[in-house]
């Protein structure tokens, strides 16, 4: 790509909390991004694709889109879990279009090619004269896959990734013993289309500096005066007490961790909630939610997750609405970067200053 005014030095230098600016609107308008950002951040980055919850037994297999790529993770019958192109080697057919339980095998609905859960071709219908074919010279591309706190990451280029111990330092601790993740059981999923660019979406998740105004509900439930948000090196987290103590959390905190580039965790009492922010297009992406909950089928217990799954929709809703807003600013040709909130906005610029290095470095 050769595009100065994507990578002028100026835009992408590295700027104090104190004086920081936001990104210029090319960053989040202009069509050639797409490719910058999945060859620059996606590709070299660990997204997260499941619960272990969900890839229980032989042949459960979870699908995900990584910027463009799509990738398939399922339990292999030695009770590895790997994560695949999920593309035929044939002709770019799917080997799945949604997740399944025990499949035997991964088949390809286009032509019936088929491959074994650890990925190497079995069988391809009539393909038996043909000169030189050797199935088990087929295999399926692989990413390399990390499972932690029972969450399933994977890394198309791990020689670009960050260092896993790196990625995750410090989350564990203060989870503490009592929060382990891994527990929880898989409940929902519910999926918003929005009509902005990712990074749009995660500049608002960074910061709690909009929830007096436009999260009217949510501005009940959070202690917005004790609300703190502190950065690691490739996380950032926003922690709150909640002062509702009714039915839906009951007492304790809230805690929302983003991980770099595109993963939320949401942290309440009794309830684990990943959000993954995937790229469509310049101005358009999907927010897929997951919802996770202690094992407890009493009807108490599914009366709070009917009004949990709920109250995120309300929120969801007021989140994608001022971000298409936002959208429509930066497209607009009116926007020039403006001043951070020192004290409410360092995770936007933690977030921004991560995109600037891995910009800088694209270009050198």
């Amino acid at each position: 790509m050769n595009r100065p005014d994507l990578l002028d030095a100026a835009a992408l230098a590295a700027q104090p909390l104190d004086h920081a600016t936001a990104l210029p609107a090319r960053y989040y308008a202009d069509p050639a991004m797409v490719a910058l950002d999945r060859r620059a951040i996606f590709d070299g980055g660990w997204q997260l694709i499941a619960h272990v919850c969900q890839l229980r037994n032989a042949g459960d297999h979870v699908i995900g889109d990584f910027a463009g790529l799509p990738v398939i993770a399922v339990r292999g019958a030695d009770d590895a879990i790997r994560v695949f192109h999920n593309v035929c080697r044939h002709r770019a057919g799917p080997l799945a279009t949604c997740d399944g339980l025990a499949a035997k095998s991964l088949r390809c609905r286009y032509h019936g090619w088929t491959y074994t859960l650890d990925g190497v071709l079995r069988s391809a219908p009539e393909m038996g004269g043909a000169p030189d074919f050797v199935m088990s010279d087929v295999q399926l591309p692989q990413l390399s896959v990390r499972v932690w706190q029972g969450l399933v990451f994977a890394a198309v280029d791990e020689a670009r990734a960050p260092d896993f111990d790196a990625f995750v330092a410090g989350i564990d601790e203060r989870l503490g013993p009592n929060r382990g993740l891994e527990h929880y059981g898989h409940h929902h999923r519910v999926g918003y289309d929005v009509a902005c660019n990712w990074k749009v979406y995660v500049d608002n998740y960074l910061e709690g500096y909009h929830v007096p105004h436009i999260h009217p509900g949510l501005n009940k439930l959070l202690d917005y005066r004790s609300y703190i948000t502190q950065t690691a090196q490739w996380y950032s987290y926003q922690w709150s007490p909640l002062e509702s103590g009714d039915g839906l959390y009951g007492d304790g905190d809230a805690l929302y961790y983003w991980m770099w580039p595109n993963t939320m965790l949401n942290i309440l009492p009794g309830r684990l909630q990943t959000n993954r922010v995937v790229p469509k297009g310049v101005n358009h992406c999907r927010v897929e939610f997951d919802f996770y909950y202690a094992v407890d089928d009493s009807g108490e217990a599914r009366a709070r997750r009917d009004a949990d799954l709920s109250f995120s929709d309300e929120v969801q809703l007021e989140d994608l609405t001022i971000c298409e807003d936002v959208q429509r600013g930066l497209a607009s040709g009116s926007y020039e970067p403006g001043r951070l909130n020192p004290l409410r906005e360092n995770a936007v610029h933690h977030f921004h200053e991560l995109l600037r290095a891995v910009y800088r470095a694209d270009a050198s």
